[in-house]
This record gives structure tokens, sequence and C-alpha cells, in this order.
């Protein structure tokens, strides 16, 4: 591992590359350090204070379409793959 990426993770606080981890008290509700060809990248994501709608046994009608929604309405952005913010808000709050 570089030392950009081991800086970049000890500056975050996170356990690793590719690696969320929920940032309370800052803008957004999580932060992941990807890397792309060896260059650490920071992505922040998903919004503060809410919580998403992860698949779960006997869920509701209305969280099955809430979450139908998010990912109806960010797939072009889910579908750039790790470096983009919602691709991790789809993988960890949905």
């Amino acid at each position: 591992m570089s030392d950009a990426i081991k800086s970049a993770m000890k500056r975050l606080g996170v356990s690793g590359v590719n690696k969320p981890k929920r940032t309370p008290g800052a803008a957004k509700s999580h932060v992941v350090l990807v890397s792309d060809n060896g260059k650490p990248r920071t992505i922040r994501f998903g919004q503060q204070g809410v919580s998403g709608s992860p698949k779960r046994e006997g869920e509701s009608e209305a969280d099955r379409k809430r979450r139908a929604s998010f990912k109806a309405r960010h797939s072009k952005n889910i579908a750039k793959g790790k470096m983009s913010a919602a691709y991790w808000a789809d993988k960890t709050k949905w």
C-alpha cells in the first residue's frame, strides 16, 4: 500500500480502501476511501440523519417502493461504479 493511501486512511479514520465509515457531525453521513490506479480519492455520500431502507424480512410495501424509487432515480450514477457517491449510497444505505 502506498504512503498516499496510508496517510489518507489515517486522516479519514477509515480501516481500509473501499470500507465506508459513518461520519457523525459532518455534512454527509458516510465517507469512503477508494483507489483508482494507486491514486486515493475520498468520497463523501449520504444525507445526514436520513436512514436508507435496506432490504429486510417483513418490510413494508412503502419501504420496498422507497428503495425502488431511489435505485431508479440514481441508476445512471450507480452504474458508474466505485468512483461515484451513488454507488456507495446504494451499497451502504439502500
